[in-house]
């Protein structure tokens, strides 16, 4: 499955980066494969647990700086398909290519 969220602290002011920063942090200690973009942050796995776990602790080091948290998240729930990430751009790709 692949997770894309965006995490986003309120009631800090308009430069957000440091506080994004510390969730995307969380995302690359996790060991599985993401990737970030200027919007979200998508991060691919077996199991709702596997990746939930990131997005919570994810969200959790944004919540620990600022007093409130929005959390946008969207999901491909696909068993049994691997390599997301890479494959879905790459076929997408492959088509503006051709």
């Amino acid at each position: 499955m692949i997770v894309a969220f965006s995490v986003t602290p309120l009631g800090v002011g308009e430069d957000v980066g440091e506080y994004v920063a510390d969730a995307v942090r969380v995302v690359r200690e996790s060991g599985l494969p993401h990737r970030t973009d200027a919007m979200f942050t998508s991060i691919e796995g077996e199991s709702w647990d596997e990746v939930m776990d990131v997005v919570k602790r994810a969200v959790a080091a944004v919540e620990a700086r600022a007093p409130r948290v929005s959390l946008v998240l969207k999901a491909d729930i696909r068993p049994g398909v691997g390599d997301g990430l890479t494959s879905k751009v790459e076929t997408v790709e492959r088509y503006l290519a051709g």
